[in-house]
């Protein structure tokens, strides 16, 4: 409770700010961007990391999972390591690459973005899965269990919550990544604030900024809330047994 009361107090904070420096109307000779302007690029912001989402788990849990599998275990290495290095690869320098091979738009941002997002998903996959006791697998056979019913029933289940940690990670880091495609002319949020660098006026600036932390923050907070629900009952009991001790 005391976790959503203080998203609650920083979402707040975040969006007076923004009605704040709204309702300037103008810095100088430079014209805020209107109420209905933010709301169109918010909206925009989400459309693009929603569709770069989708895609980054529609295409990340199956590879992830099929790595754990014998049949692909010699080319696990391969992608968990390519998994590996492409985050480490700056946001900026990412985003950049895409515009010039891709060109400018929202195309562009949504294919880096959804690259970018299946990284963290593949691998929390991958370690979900590997991580799981070898005795509990083997109990499930020993029930009469197929493959297929280990894996649905017993694997899955169990690698859920690590599973959801990596598409949370990479959904609250798309939300930043969307912001610096504002570059490549993808628009949302990204917009706003390389048009207040651009003009170097801070109210517009924060125009930008203020909307895009406060998303990142309450996907944050759904996203925490729907791992949690879908962590099985079991493993919150174990879990808070071991953090007693």
């Amino acid at each position: 409770m005391k976790r959503y009361t203080m998203v609650g107090l920083l979402l707040a904070l975040l969006l007076g700010v923004t009605v704040w420096m709204t309702s300037k109307g103008s810095v100088g000779i430079f014209k805020m961007f209107s109420g209905m302007k933010i709301v169109s690029a918010t909206l925009r912001h989400l459309q693009i990391v929603a569709a770069a989402e989708v895609l980054a788990i529609g295409i990340g849990i199956p590879i992830g999972f099929l790595s754990t599998r014998h049949a692909f275990r010699f080319v696990s290495p391969v992608l968990i390591g390519i998994a590996n290095i492409g985050q480490t690869v700056p946001t900026l320098a990412f985003i950049g690459i895409a515009g010039a091979l891709l060109g400018m738009g929202y195309n562009a941002a949504v294919i880096a973005l959804f690259v970018y997002a299946t990284l963290p998903i593949i691998r929390n996959t991958y370690a979900g899965i590997l991580s799981l006791d070898p005795a509990i697998k083997e109990a499930a056979q020993g029930m009469g269990m197929s493959k297929w019913q280990v894996t649905s029933r017993v694997e899955l289940p169990l690698a859920r919550p690590v599973i959801m940690a990596g598409i949370r990670t990479s959904t609250v880091v798309n939300v930043g990544t969307a912001a610096v495609a504002g570059m490549i002319g993808a628009g949302g949020l990204g917009a706003l604030i390389m048009t207040g660098i651009a003009v170097r006026v801070m109210p517009i600036i924060i125009q930008g900024a203020a909307p895009t932390a406060a998303l990142a923050i309450a996907l944050d907070a759904l996203l925490g809330g729907l791992e949690d629900w879908m962590t099985p009952r079991g493993l919150k009991v174990l879990k808070k047994a071991q953090w007693q001790e």
